[in-house]
């Protein structure tokens, strides 16, 4: 089962990639990614996600300009 939350109240992104038991989470800077015993990711958080997106998506148009100048 996939599925894609947004919650507006707290502004995190959930990716699910599987119904999969969870069994410990790595966290860097705004991404949290939980994963099985086997390493399989489970589970995507972006916390603070508009920033997130909005960041991610500056950066990658200002690159693609940098390039075609």
């Amino acid at each position: 089962m996939k599925k894609i939350k947004y919650d507006k109240d707290t502004n995190i992104l959930l990716i699910e990639f599987s119904d999969k038991p969870i069994d410990y989470a790595e966290e860097e800077g705004q991404i949290i990614i939980h994963f099985t015993k086997n390493e399989e990711p489970v589970l995507l958080e972006i916390l603070e996600a508009k920033e997130f997106i909005i960041n991610t998506l500056t950066s990658l148009i200002n690159e693609k300009e940098i390039v075609l100048s």
